[in-house]
């Protein structure tokens, strides 16, 4: 008769495995905000991810030992109206400084001067409304766009300046545009390194409007 042997083990049942801790939540970055507000060249059209001029300017300011965090809110193809439909998104953000960077497209469609100035003096406004400080930065247009529409352009953003009292950049893109070097293909867009010559131009114009590290 053929006997069956049980082989008993008398070693305890192995614990279950012991949970792991979640990790804790990210914490919210508390830093006061700096918005740029702006089309494509502000958004970093043609760019990789991270060169575009306010995340240069980021850098700057970490560098500096200057507490802000720079949201980028540059959205390409914008014009002024475009930029006042969103402008609720930013104003949420309860920003210390905006850089209101538009215009460019209005005047490359030839739009009128009138309606550029009312959209961007709502903007202007509104950010100051919620206690903002503004930095408006001028832009220009091909000179191929006839000298009268040029002139009246150009003669926009020094007048809401001076009107609004907000700090002023009269060209953002001074010592790029005219700089193959420093422009895309397309002679629209500055390149990387176009880029961050006019973050470090945004950033002198800046500093001032800041109140120091947070």
């Amino acid at each position: 008769m053929a006997l069956a042997v049980c082989a008993c083990s008398n070693k305890p049942a192995p614990p279950p495995p012991a949970e792991q801790a979640a990790p804790p939540p990210p914490q919210p970055d508390l830093r006061p905000v700096i918005v740029a507000f702006g089309d494509s060249l502000t958004a970093g059209y043609g760019v990789e991810t991270g060169e575009a001029w306010p995340e240069v300017l980021q850098r700057l300011l970490d560098d500096k030992g200057l507490g802000y965090r720079v949201v980028n809110q540059g959205v390409s193809g914008d014009t002024t109206s475009g930029g006042l439909a969103r402008l609720g998104a930013a104003a949420a953000l309860n920003p210390k400084v905006v850089i209101l960077e538009l215009g460019a497209n209005d005047g490359l469609r030839g739009l009128p001067v009138a309606t550029t100035e009312e959209n961007l003096s709502k903007m202007i406004e509104e950010f100051q409304k919620g206690g903002a400080k503004v930095l408006l930065a001028g832009i220009t247009l091909p000179r191929n766009y006839g000298p009268d529409y040029i002139r009246a352009f150009d003669r926009v953003y020094p007048a809401l300046a001076k009107r609004h009292r907000t700090a002023y950049l009269p060209f953002l893109l001074e010592g790029v545009a005219l700089d193959p070097r420093l422009m895309q293909q397309d002679a629209l867009h500055p390149n990387a390194d176009g880029h961050r010559k006019i973050a470090s131009l945004v950033f002198q114009y800046l500093v001032p409007l800041l109140s120091g590290p947070a």
